[in-house]
This record gives C-alpha cells, structure tokens and sequence, in this order.
C-alpha cells in the first residue's frame, strides 16, 4: 500500500451495517467493524495527512520547489537590494587608501560608518573620525581608464549597490578637531588649541608633530562646518593645507557621509573608535611640507557578504525540505 492511500478508502467512513460476519457473542451484524478507516497511528495509515493525487488533506496542491537554478537569480536580487538597503541607511564598508591616519588606521584597514545616527539629526562632535565627501580639490585624483559600454554598465550597476567604488564617489577620513563657532591655533612648535584649550593628541601617530608642517596660526570654524586632521599630521593633506582655497579649509556638515566606529578588518585589527578623552578636557566646549597627499576612501563590498549569506540558506532549507518528504514533482 502506497502512503497516499488511505485504508479504507473505499468505505463511507463508517462500516454499513450487516457487511460484517456476526461477531462471537451473537451480536448484530457489522458490530465487529465499528471503525473502517485507519488512523494516524494504524499501520498503512497515512500520517502527512496526503492523497492519491499528491494534494493536502485540506485540498490544497503541494506546494512545488523551484530548481536551484531559478531560485538563485531570485536570492542574489534579494541579496544585491538589500545591500543597496543597507548602504543607503544603516551602514557602509569603507576602505583606507593611505596612511594618514596612522596608527589608529592602518592603510587596507576596513572600517564601518554609521549612516543611521544622521538621519536622526546628529552631527559629527569633537574627536569623532569621520568619512565625508570631497569639499573641492583635496584629492589628487587620476582618471580610470574606461572599458567597453557592457562592462562600464555592469559597473556602473555594482557601484550603485555597493559592490564596487562609484567614480563619482571621493572620499575622505580624518578626525574631527573643531566644530562650528571653534577657534583652532595651530602654530609651529606648539600644540593644536582649540579654544584656547591645549590639546594632549595620544592617538598621533610616534614622531609626528601637531603642527609643526603646516601651521595656519588662528581660525574660527563658520557654522555647519568643521575643521578635521589627520593622526598622521606630516602625511595627512587636511584642513591646513585648504585654508587659502576656496571652502578655507573646512569642511561642510552635509559633506558628511557617517562616523567610522569600528575597524572590522582584518580581524587581528578588530576595534572601536571611541572619541578620546582628549575632547573632554574642561573648558574645550566653549564658544575647533609637501607629501604623498591623500586618495579617496573606498566602499567596500557589503554585498558580497549579504550575497555569501543567502545562497547557503536556500541550500540549507531545499535540503531541509528534502528530509521531510515534501516532493512537488
């Protein structure tokens, strides 16, 4: 017997009386078949509950798998928008260039930025490293060199979900030193002040000076606007090497892409980026050589990993769906 048979399943459910031999005691006929269907438990029974033309015992068809080969196309969008999701809203990969900010970032560094936190009308504070996008001429840029119409298409599509580097994306990180309405003082052979307040630079990477390459003397940051430096202050082309362009060296709040809170690779760096307690010194609230320059930070490949996590899924659950015998075939 089949398991989409039913014992039974010639019967009304009930056995007709006098269809059965007189049982022992005498008794009417039929009185031995009291009961004609089996159940779940009764051997032959069908536990899943299935017919003979492979529906549900509520009369609804067995839901069909697609093959693996429709279902990927189908997992790899749901992958590749939810990475667009992701990077638009929540959160972005970026990759270091240089070494401006070392040590606390080291060039290939990978770092995440919250892009959320801004949504919500916070803007950047003293001490925070944050990504933004070029105010005008701060990177030296060379032009890529363009392939054919597909493969510049198919670029064009990676690098709005965020599998490649958009060429219109120019990027850069540092540290913000100033806010709008500071006073920085940045002379040579002393500390960096912001209002009037010097400040003890820890995370300086061991030999750089503050100042010293590029003082500027004094600047007040206008509103909506900041005044960032680099860790690295002898490799870093940072708001000092700005003042006398256009823009005078700072940096416009809505430039700003998100905070760089953690370096997530390689994972022997893994760390946060907490704001030091630099900028929490009393009284700083008041009232902000020629090198190698710097090169535009780079999105790095969420989608990637958003892509890695849900192929192995699908093949888990059609795997899955094989062991419980449901076969839409």
């Amino acid at each position: 017997m089949s398991i989409e048979e039913t014992a039974g399943s010639a019967g009304s459910g009930e056995a007709g009386k006098g269809s059965g031999p007189a049982g022992p005691d005498g008794g009417g006929p039929g009185e031995a078949t009291a009961t004609a269907t089996a159940g779940p438990d009764a051997p032959g029974g069908n536990s899943e509950g299935a017919d003979d033309t492979g529906g549900t015992a509520s009369g609804k068809p067995a839901r069909k798998k697609r093959p693996l080969w429709q279902e990927l196309p189908i997992l790899i969008g749901i992958a590749l928008l939810l990475s667009l999701g992701i990077k638009t809203f929540f959160v972005q990969a970026f990759s270091i260039p240089s070494g401006s900010m070392q040590h606390t970032l080291e060039k290939d560094d990978r770092v995440l930025v919250d892009k959320l936190t801004p949504w919500f009308g916070a803007e950047p504070d003293r001490g925070e490293v944050v990504v933004f996008k070029d105010p005008g001429g701060w990177l030296d840029t060379v032009p890529r060199v363009k392939g054919n119409g597909f493969t510049e298409g198919i670029r064009t599509v990676l690098g709005t979900v965020g599998l490649l580097p958009s060429d219109d994306e120019k990027d850069l990180i540092k540290r913000v030193i100033a806010v709008g309405g500071d006073t920085v003082e940045c002379r040579q052979g002393s500390p960096v002040k912001v209002n009037g307040v010097a400040l003890d630079e820890p995370y300086l990477y061991p030999g750089s000076t503050p100042c010293d390459d590029a003082p500027v003397g004094e600047v007040t940051v206008p509103k909506d606007h900041l005044w960032v430096m680099g860790d690295h202050r002898n490799d870093s082309r940072d708001s000092r090497f700005h003042v006398n362009e256009p823009g005078g060296g700072f940096v416009p709040v809505k430039n700003v892409i998100g905070r760089a809170f953690v370096v997530a690779w390689p994972l022997s760096r893994w760390d946060t980026l907490p704001v030091p307690d630099t900028f929490d010194q009393q009284g700083l609230a008041s009232g902000g050589v020629p090198r190698g320059g710097d090169r535009s930070v780079e999105p790095s490949v969420p989608g990637a990993a958003a892509v890695a996590a849900v192929v192995p899924f699908a093949l888990w659950r059609r795997r899955r769906a094989g062991r419980s015998g449901v076969d839409g075939r």
